[in-house]
């Protein structure tokens, strides 16, 4: 008797050291996360405090080149102003009553002649023309870079968006299908949270690297992207970078991670398609959307959607046809299903017009302040949104959960 009782006893006193071991390593996991957490929300706290501090800095501080500091400050007929802190005289001569339009500049023996428009585009004109041919808008809000600083000197090396530039539509295919990876492997918490860091850290670089003493952040930009940047990226405006990790960071956080790892691969591979077969039939003049409706599709072809929306589908099969589906699924159900998604993408980059709506330098009578970041409308944010959205609504319409599970790697 007495040893059984002894038996029992030992049993329980093994039980409770068990538990009292596996409450503490409980414990010690959940202090981890909790440090984990809050050291990655104090980081992107710090980050979007620089951000705001960045902005409320003012203008950008100007440049000095050769003994003469840049404004940022456009003068009234459209050219960057400049005052010589060197001694250097400038003198202005019109072109006569005649209205040439050229001005004189002498400035330490040098001599150049620059055209002035003779007329101010109204507030309210919105110009389609393109500046130095990358298919922006020259009424646009941007940064002024002085033409003697790092990024003036890399974008000369780089090509406009008029070109083909496959390593860019390779490199913007492979980001897209390894964030929607993650997004299928990494809870949906930590994925969020990590993306709204690197989200935050790419915007405070696009906040300060045209500033004064940040010129390294575009070498570093140049040397890890070389030819997939493009010429404007360099000339004032953001990196497509911002917006695509704003956009798969968007996704993950308003839909659910089927959804949004769907509308990711959507952008990693509509985009660059649509793009691709646009360009290869551009000379197809009846598929072109000129001016589009009311900007919708402005300089988009009809042929180049058409083209990114069969390029989703055999990809789009295939991660639906090894995922966990009802059996009475069939394979028509899922070819359907497939090309709307196919379609949503396409769609969704078809709509962004072509050269980009960007923040503009006036609204009316009120002029925009030049600490307003050279924000515009980018296909990188509108695919991913509006694909998951779409497969909500897709998946609803065929009986599908929107909990389905894909394959851990999507397509294997």
């Amino acid at each position: 008797f007495f040893s059984r009782e002894w038996d029992q006893i030992r049993r329980l006193d093994t039980n409770i050291a068990h538990r009292r071991k596996s409450d503490k390593r409980g414990r010690k996991k959940r202090r981890i996360e909790a440090i984990y957490r809050m050291t990655c929300w104090r980081v992107s706290l710090l980050v979007v405090l620089l951000s705001a501090a960045s902005l409320c800095d003012g203008n950008l501080a100007p440049h000095s080149v050769r003994g003469r500091v840049f404004s940022k400050v456009p003068s009234s007929s459209g050219v960057p102003s400049s005052r010589s802190i060197s001694g250097v005289t400038a003198s202005l001569q019109g072109g006569g009553s005649g209205g040439s339009g050229q001005s004189e500049v002498r400035g330490g023996g040098a001599t150049a002649v620059k055209k002035r428009p003779t007329s101010e585009p109204s507030a309210f004109e919105v110009k389609a023309e393109e500046a130095s041919g990358d298919g922006e808008l020259k009424g646009d809000h941007s940064a002024k870079v002085c033409k003697d600083s790092s990024a003036a000197v890399i974008a000369k090396k780089l090509k406009n968006r008029n070109r083909m530039n496959f390593s860019r539509k390779v490199t913007h295919a492979g980001f897209g299908l390894g964030f929607a990876v993650l997004n299928q492997i990494i809870p949906r918490e930590r994925f969020v949270l990590g993306m709204t860091i690197v989200t935050s850290t790419s915007l405070l670089v696009e906040l300060l690297r045209y500033r004064k003493g940040f010129g390294w952040m575009n070498d570093a930009l140049h040397f890890f992207l070389r030819g997939t940047l493009r010429k404007h990226e360099m000339e004032g405006k953001f990196t497509g970078s911002f917006y695509y990790f704003l956009g798969v960071t968007l996704s993950a956080y308003l839909y659910p991670k089927t959804a949004a790892t769907l509308g990711i691969c959507q952008l990693a591979l509509a985009d660059p398609s649509a793009s691709y077969f646009g360009r290869q039939t551009r000379h197809i003049y009846w598929s072109r959307i000129e001016n589009g409706l009311g900007g919708f599709g402005r300089n988009k072809g009809m042929l180049g959607f058409l083209g990114g929306a069969l390029f989703c589908l055999p990809f789009n099969y295939r991660v639906l046809s090894i995922a966990a589906l009802p059996t009475t699924t069939t394979r028509t159900t899922i070819a359907t299903v497939s090309a709307l998604l196919g379609l949503a993408g396409a769609f969704a980059d078809l709509a962004v017009p072509t050269p980009a709506l960007t923040v503009p330098k006036s609204i009316g009578n009120m002029k925009v302040p030049s600490w307003v970041p050279p924000f515009h409308v980018d296909d990188n944010v509108v695919v991913p949104i509006f694909s998951s959205f779409a497969c909500t609504k897709i998946f609803q319409a065929f009986g599908f959960s929107q909990e389905l599970e894909l394959a851990r790697c999507i397509i294997f």
